[in-house]
């Protein structure tokens, strides 16, 4: 019975297309013409759709719709028609009329849209043409509102029929289409995704294959396919080209190792790469089996079925291309980076606000940065620079004990990650500096308490791996805690095991000549050994009266470690040199002191030493002359045996060598004062504070190179004072000179007296007046010549001294008030009050402003 059915549908479809194309063209209505079969299976196929309108079922809606669009046309009788229409189709009920109201109102609104929007330029053949119909044979409930639409244009397309046809017609169709793709396409779908696998494993198709002029996996342009399967094989193809790039990159990095480029964090950058791979393996395995499955037709199942197309394919392959692209940008911007670079590189693209891309980014810099953050670790807890092929971003050079702490390790800047900040990155390297420091200089082991200490504070774990990308804070509270503890160690085996504080001050007090009775009593002892040329110097008894100085004064109860450490030591001289310009002090700063006095930094001591020892030279010379000077019997003996002309001239010249000695004994005394209270005192007592609030190392080794950089600027010995530091030398060698003129002129007075007693006690004792005649007949002997020559050499010699200490003080005045004038200008603040000391009473500025 349904056979006899479907073979009289068929039968009336057949003649419908018959009577369709014979009015066209008689010769296309032919059973046997290609047109006629063509457009036979045209019908079938419209007739067998199943397709469902995708609007509600509800009738009064689709009415509404049709009215308002014939009101909007400027139809409005016939939308008053149409209503009248509607109101009697939806009144009738019961047997023999139409239940599906709402399907014939949407079937007859859609053959009216299709007639309207028929696509320009498409050939009319392809469809069937519109069979002319009279409004007799229309039926009376549709003759008003189609009569029009009839009358304006044939139809161009055909209908979507919302009915349920023969099960037998649909797969009729169905086959029919088959036939068209079949037609259409050279290669299946099913052949094609397969292809498109095996390109996303970087293997070669059998119609897919990699192009190295296209550099890409593409079809052959001599296989026919429809456009769009060759655009979407060629876009999901694109994942094949980036799993190249990705596995090429893997396989060339792993080749090369352990090669110095590749390194650690090249190496985990590689597997955590390879594991991507692994789930992308895993996926494709899944898509190959479903691959297997035939493609159906278009059919209301189909959507829910287990099988592979391109369109499905290019949904699985959404979020692997996305990763596979991240990896291959990140495999461009890594092929020249390696360690710490690396890791800041990836770390910029990790920046994203997708989070499917952040947590990607995320797992994979967990995997690369492990071994960067192990390094950290291991230099932090343990001082162990683990870093073989250089990718750590803290460098260690192999250097002398001494060195270690300066030289020894620093910074690479160009390694240093962008998930660690330069703060951090200090710390972490002063840690493990200090570790090794500890270690190697000091032969301590009380580091590693320190270090457990700071782990479990921080509360994270020593065991590898248990620091991450990520977790910034940890990795910051376990870098604060373990600086804090080992820091605080170090300072205390420097100051406590290693005495440091205790060799500041002895450095202070002896090469800094703070020490006052030390000082004076070893300038007594060796100055006549030191007013020798400097080639006649024995060091060695040198050194033995530093010894005899140490035990004649405070110094002795030192501690015996310090005074061992205090050496003798003779510059280099050249001829003409005596021993007070080469003579000078050393102190013995061993491991870990050297440290802290290196041998740049003792340079700079013994500049300062050299200066200080020119100036209590000069003060020691001003005294031994005022010993001379100080009035005596001597001198007032000699007053009574001269005639008064000369008496006068000796007291002149006399007062005149006073008043010489009293300026520049105001010039010294006041210079020593500024140089030892409020250069020296003020520095040590800064240096003090500085040194009880220092937290690490190199904050002591700040403040004692700002304590010893102000003595240096403070004293005159700057770049910026060498002017003013020439003029002052200058100035302590005319001083030097003027001891010399004293002790000659005071030795002239007392070989006047001498001899004048030696005149009045000749006749007196012929012995004794036979010994005088025997030295009155040396040559120059003022006594040969008798009291009138002897009263004339006198006045001869005073005149001389005279005019000698004239010059000086001519010389001297001139030098002092050059040096006065340049002190306003210099830059430093405290030598405004060295001027202040020096002219308190303006005496200086108003003798200036006279001139």
């Amino acid at each position: 019975m349904e056979e006899e059915d479907q073979r009289k549908v068929t039968d009336l479809v057949i003649e419908l297309v018959r009577r369709l194309l014979s009015q066209q063209n008689p010769q296309n209505a032919s059973p046997n013409s290609p047109h006629f079969s063509q457009s036979l299976r045209y019908a079938l196929r419209i007739l067998s759709s199943r397709l469902t309108p995708s609007v509600s079922p509800d009738a009064d809606a689709v009415a509404e719709s049709i009215k308002r669009r014939l009101a909007t046309q400027g139809n409005s009788s016939d939308a008053l028609t149409f209503a009248d229409l509607y109101t009697k189709f939806a009144s009738k009920n019961g047997p023999g009329s139409v239940n599906n109201k709402w399907a014939v109102l949407y079937l007859l609104k859609i053959i009216s849209e299709d007639r309207k929007n028929a696509i320009s330029g498409m050939d009319s053949s392809v469809f069937l043409p519109n069979l002319g119909l009279n409004d007799d044979e229309m039926g009376n409930d549709l003759r008003v509102l189609n009569a029009k639409e009839n009358r304006e244009k044939a139809w161009k397309n055909g209908v979507l029929l919302v009915s349920k046809d023969p099960e037998n017609l649909r797969e009729i169709s169905f086959r029919e289409f088959g036939n068209l793709v079949e037609e259409e396409n050279e290669v299946t779908e099913e052949v094609l995704v397969r292809d498109v696998l095996y390109a996303c494993q970087g293997i070669d198709g059998k119609y897919v294959k990699f192009d190295s002029n296209l550099d890409g996996y593409a079809l052959s342009d001599s296989i026919k396919v429809p456009r769009a399967t060759r655009t979407i094989v060629r876009k999901l193809c694109e994942l094949g080209w980036l799993f190249r790039k990705v596995k090429g990159y893997i396989s060339e990095s792993m080749d090369r190792f352990p090669a110095e480029d590749v390194g650690t964090v090249g190496q985990a950058f590689c597997a955590a790469l390879q594991d991507e791979l692994s789930e992308y393996y895993k996926l494709l395995a899944v898509l190959e089996a479903q691959s297997t499955n035939p493609i159906p037709l278009v059919s209301e199942n189909a959507s829910s079925g287990n099988y592979l197309s391109l369109r499905r394919l290019s949904v699985w392959f959404a979020e692997p291309m996305l990763k596979m692209r991240l990896m291959a940008i990140l495999v461009d911007k890594c092929k020249a980076l390696r360690g710490g670079a690396m890791a800041g590189a990836i770390h910029l693209h990790a920046q994203h606000g997708d989070p499917l891309v952040h947590d990607f980014m995320r797992r994979l810099l967990r995997r690369v940065c492990s071994p960067l953050f192990e390094m950290v670790r291991s230099w932090v807890l343990e001082g162990e620079l683990e870093d073989i092929f250089a990718e750590f971003f803290i460098v260690g050079q192999p250097v002398k004990a001494e060195s270690l702490w300066r030289e020894g390790y620093r910074l690479h800047a160009g390694m240093l990650p962008l998930f660690i900040s330069q703060s951090i990155a200090q710390h972490i390297l002063r840690t493990g500096k200090s570790i090794n420091f500890l270690r190697v200089c000091c032969d301590d082991r009380g580091w590693a308490d320190a270090a457990t200490e700071a782990v479990a504070a921080a509360g994270v774990t020593t065991r590898r791996g248990g620091l991450g990308y990520g977790e910034t804070d940890a990795l910051q509270s376990l870098v604060m805690e373990a600086a804090k503890r080992i820091d605080k160690h170090l300072l205390d085996v420097i100051y406590k095991r290693y005495k440091f504080k205790e060799h500041c001050l002895a450095i202070k007090r002896y090469l800094l000549l703070g020490q006052g009775d030390f000082v004076q009593y070893l300038m007594d002892i060796v100055g006549p050994e030191l007013s020798e040329p400097a080639n006649t110097i024995s060091s060695f008894k040198l050194a033995g009266l530093l010894e005899s100085a140490i035990r004649s004064s405070n110094a002795q109860y030192d501690d015996p470690d310090i005074l061992d450490r205090l050496r003798v030591k003779m510059m280099p001289h050249g001829t003409g040199d005596r021993g007070w310009d080469v003579f000078s002090l050393e102190y013995d700063a061993r491991v870990p002191l050297d440290t802290v006095f290196t041998e740049s930094v003792m340079t700079r001591y013994l500049r300062i030493f050299n200066f200080l020892w020119k100036l209590r030279r000069v003060e020691h010379a001003l005294i031994g002359a005022w010993k001379t000077m100080k009035p005596n019997c001597l001198t007032s003996h000699v007053y009574t045996k001269l005639q008064h002309a000369v008496k006068l001239q000796l007291l002149s010249t006399l007062r005149r060598c006073q008043v010489l000695w009293d300026e520049m004994n105001h010039f010294v005394t006041n210079l020593q004062y500024y140089i030892m209270f409020e250069v020296l005192e003020v520095s040590w007592s800064n240096f003090s504070n500085e040194m009880e609030v220092a937290k690490d190392l190199d904050d002591l080794l700040a403040a004692h190179e700002k304590y010893l950089y102000s003595i240096v600027e403070k004293s005159l010995l700057g770049e910026r004072s060498q002017t003013l530091y020439k003029s002052l030398f200058v100035l302590f060698d005319l001083i030097l000179q003027f001891r010399s003129h004293a002790d000659r002129f005071y030795e002239g007075i007392h070989e006047l007296q001498a001899r004048t007693a030696e005149s009045s006690l000749s006749s007196q004792d012929k012995n004794k007046s036979r010994q005088t005649k025997d030295k009155s007949s040396e040559p120059g002997s003022w006594i040969r010549e008798g009291r009138k020559a002897l009263t004339q050499r006198a006045s001869e010699f005073l005149q001389n001294m005279g005019q000698e200490l004239d010059a000086l003080a001519t010389e001297y005045k001139s030098l002092l008030e050059g040096f006065l004038t340049e002190l306003p200008v210099q830059q430093h603040v405290d030598l405004k009050f060295l001027l202040f000391r020096l002219d308190f009473t303006e005496f200086y500025t108003r003798q200036h402003a006279t001139m």
